[in-house]
Parts: structure tokens; sequence; C-alpha cells
């Protein structure tokens, strides 16, 4: 049980990570675009960051904390 909640929480993290890079790739690209006077979606970043890049940066932080968590767990509970 313990191993399929820990290969499917890393499955989501891994996901997760992609979509931040995403997000950022996407800010850097519209921001360079926005001083240059080039309308690459700076406006549509901003709408979406609170609804969706902003609970993606907490589930990939909270995920990390409770992956590494489970894991001392698991190592001070294994027999030596």
């Amino acid at each position: 049980m313990k191993d399929t909640f820990l290969k499917w929480l890393n499955w989501l993290l891994v996901a997760d990570v992609f979509l931040v890079l995403f997000a950022f790739a996407w800010f850097a690209i519209a921001l360079v675009g926005r001083s240059l006077e080039v309308p690459l979606g700076f406006d549509v970043w901003y709408r979406l960051w609170e609804p969706v890049f902003t609970p993606a940066v907490g589930i990939l932080m909270a995920g990390a904390i409770v992956s590494g968590i489970l894991s001392w767990v698991s190592k001070k509970l294994q027999p030596k």
C-alpha cells in the first residue's frame, strides 16, 4: 500500500514539476515579449497565475515535504 502511494505521489510530483517549469518558461518568454511590446501571452499567463500556477507550486512543495517525511519515517522504522 505504501509503495503504491509513493509511486503515485512521485508520478504526480514529476508531472507537477513539468507544469511549473512550463509556467516559468512561458512567464519568461512573455515578459521579454512585453518589454519588447510583442504580445506573447503575458496577460493570459497573469490571469492563470492564481487559479492554476499558484496551486501547482503549492502542491509541488507539499508533495516534496510529504515525500521526504515518508522516506525519513520508513528509514527509521526499517530494522537494522
